[in-house]
């Protein structure tokens, strides 16, 4: 199952020192959540969405409602709380594993369908929401390469891109991350 946690900051003072707790900090921290497998963090490129997306492959819901993900990962936000807008946190399936997106790679996210996916020569991942906000019902992953730069400028409504800002970090099983090259 696919966990997605989105969100905009409104503060630049502070974005720099809340980017930095939430990439090296939390992120690592969430992997250790047994139940937790992926953990990946992007800046969107495109207006219309949330600024920040993190990308997480877990077991099921119950890994998030859990005393151990509560502990570690969960919240873990009120120093910048009153600067967190547009967040969003939805649990999808129909795909296992979220895809490791590396430093040549964008992420692109669409909630209209996967044809524009298509369109651009991608394969296109198809997620449900099953539980959370639940709301886009249906999206769509698909990794790009760098080098590929044919219609990005003019993706559609509902089509997103984003760039990684972090490596996909992977569990280990021993309660301590690694990262995806």
């Amino acid at each position: 199952m696919i966990y997605t946690v989105e969100c905009s900051f409104t503060d630049p003072a502070s974005e720099a020192e809340w980017n930095e707790f939430y990439s090296l900090a939390k992120l690592p921290a969430l992997i250790s959540v047994r139940g937790f497998h992926t953990s990946q963090r992007f800046k969107a490129l495109t207006a219309g969405c949330p600024v920040y997306l993190a990308v997480h492959s877990i077991n099921n819901l119950e890994v998030l409602q859990g005393d151990e993900y509560r502990q570690k990962g969960g919240g873990n936000f009120s120093r910048w709380q009153q600067h967190i807008t547009d967040w969003h946190r939805n649990l999808y399936g129909g795909l296992d594993r979220a895809p490791a997106i590396g430093a040549n790679e964008y992420l692109v996210v669409s909630a209209i369908g996967p044809d524009p996916f298509i369109k651009m020569g991608l394969t296109p991942y198809q997620m449900q929401a099953v539980a959370l906000d639940k709301f886009p019902e249906y999206r769509w992953l698909a990794k790009l390469g760098r080098s590929v730069e044919a219609g990005i400028e003019d993706l559609p409504k509902g089509v997103y891109l984003y760039a990684p800002m972090t490596e996909q970090l992977t569990s280990r099983g021993d309660g301590n991350p690694k990262t995806s090259r």
